[in-house]
């Protein structure tokens, strides 16, 4: 939600009138827009895989 109202400058109640599968799409639509904007070389780290810290 809050990534969703950061981007956009939504309100709380604006994004909870959502339904679930409505804010997943947006959340990959910003994420989508943000690497278009923000192309890199190295490709970015997802903070949940946690396998990659395991030894």
């Amino acid at each position: 939600m809050s990534f969703i109202s950061y981007y956009f400058h939504w309100s709380r109640e604006d994004v909870m009138k959502l339904d679930h599968k409505s804010r997943r799409k947006w959340c990959s639509e910003i994420s989508e827009i943000n690497k278009s904007l923000n192309p890199s070389d190295k490709e970015s780290e997802n903070i949940f895989d946690i396998n990659k810290y395991r030894k």
